[in-house]
């Protein structure tokens, strides 16, 4: 009998297992455009949480090597190599270059060569405060923090 509840467990966890990789895999596909959010019915495109997503899924995959059985380990190389891909087309298509520098860059290259150097203010305008708003193309205010140049 306990042989039967341990196969019944085994089997509810990996499709538990399954169902948290599938649920990451929705929000980054949600993030990538690749289905209208429910809400605004809109396929909306937001990198970073994207990226994010295919982090954590990244994550369970290293830190679960070894330990899942062939249809778990399938299910996801193949949803995280699918995501991945899915996220260099999108970003390239929105004049990315499939790479978001952030803290964890080891190229060590942490300016877009598009970003100006910040200007120096002029003697009527009061120097810039570090997490000063900004205003975005949109008109909207956004904060930034300045790490040192």
């Amino acid at each position: 009998m306990a042989e039967i509840q341990q196969a019944t467990n085994s089997a509810d966890l990996t499709q538990r297992f399954i169902e948290l990789v599938m649920m990451n895999a929705q929000q980054a596909a949600l993030c990538l455009g690749q289905m209208a959010h429910p809400s605004t019915g809109k396929a909306d495109v937001n990198l970073p949480a994207a990226k994010m997503f295919i982090d954590h899924l990244e994550i369970i995959h290293e830190k679960t090597r070894g330990n899942l059985t062939k249809d778990e380990e399938k299910i996801l190389t193949s949803v995280l190599s699918e995501l991945q891909m899915a996220f260099v087309q999108v970003s390239n298509a929105a004049g990315g270059t499939g790479h978001i520098h952030d803290e964890n860059c080891s190229h060590g290259d942490h300016h877009h060569a598009e970003e100006a150097a910040p200007e120096a203010p002029t003697p009527t305008e009061a120097p810039k405060s570090e997490t000063a708003p900004a205003e975005d193309s949109d008109g909207k205010k956004k904060f930034t923090k300045s790490y040192g140049a």
